[in-house]
């Protein structure tokens, strides 16, 4: 295993900017992934790994995650702590990275799913967050539609691996999506904040529905909320004005599936 030291190193200058631009992994068709366990769920889950880079300390403590990691035939280096610490997104890094071939992600919904439709969210806290939730309580999937990308190295982790697993579909076009959705019978819902939408309880989330939720910050767009069926809200007894965004999709999510 090739050993490498320097920061300057042309991989480590690929990978660091894998994991700092959203552009770049759009345009490489590459995500950069850190930690043990997030490593080896890709490898665990058939996600293409080509390049990986351990620390010695690294291959010693995570044997068992590492071992699955070299034996996808990537190829492998070993990286000094320094290099590490320039690799890592993290205070306290676990010395496992891996370069990772983009997910090829389904085109078209099942017209019988159950999915949130995820608009312009920028915290990529959240949108690991609900990716997480999502696959934990069983939606058909996620749309996800502008906003911070899947593969933010924020975003993976709070996924915790979910991201990896559960179908995704990205669109510049939501409302559009929406509109082709209706037509093949689903159900679509603006969620807002709003005293005049229909409390969430009470409409009727039978075959394929769609729910929508919002920017933290402005919600929805009119656009969006113009080309839903109707207009959905979480009531809420207290004086807070909003949910944070997962919340309120962990919410709608929960409604979806119960």
């Amino acid at each position: 295993m090739e050993r490498i030291t320097a920061r300057t190193n042309d991989r480590i200058k690929y990978a660091v900017r894998l994991g700092e631009s959203a552009s770049f992994r759009k345009q490489s068709g590459e995500f950069f992934l850190e930690g043990a366990r997030l490593c080896f769920d890709a490898a665990k889950n058939n996600i293409e790994i080509r390049q990986a880079f351990f620390t010695s300390a690294a291959l010693e403590k995570y044997s068992a995650y590492t071992e699955s990691i070299v034996a996808t035939g990537c190829i492998c280096f070993e990286i000094s702590s320094d290099v590490a610490k320039k690799l890592s997104d993290t205070e306290n890094p676990q010395g496992v990275f891996c370069i990772c071939k983009a997910r090829e992600l389904p085109s078209e919904l099942d017209a019988g799913g159950k999915y949130l439709a995820l608009e312009n969210l920028q915290d990529p806290s959240n949108l690991g967050a609900v990716c997480r939730t999502a696959e934990a309580l069983g939606l058909s999937g996620l749309i996800v539609s502008g906003g911070c990308d899947v593969y933010n190295p924020k975003a993976l982790r709070a996924a915790m691996g979910s991201s990896l697993r559960i179908s995704l579909i990205e669109t510049k076009g939501l409302s559009k999506l929406l509109s082709q959705a209706k037509q093949g019978g689903m159900k679509t819902y603006a969620s807002v904040p709003r005293s005049d939408a229909e409390d969430i309880r009470s409409v009727s989330l039978d075959g394929g529905v769609i729910i929508c939720v919002g920017n933290e910050g402005s919600g929805l767009s009119q656009e969006v909320i113009g080309e839903c069926d109707a207009a959905v809200t979480i009531p809420m007894l207290g004086r807070a004005e909003s949910f944070n965004a997962s919340a309120a999709a962990s919410i709608l999510a929960w409604e979806l599936m119960r």
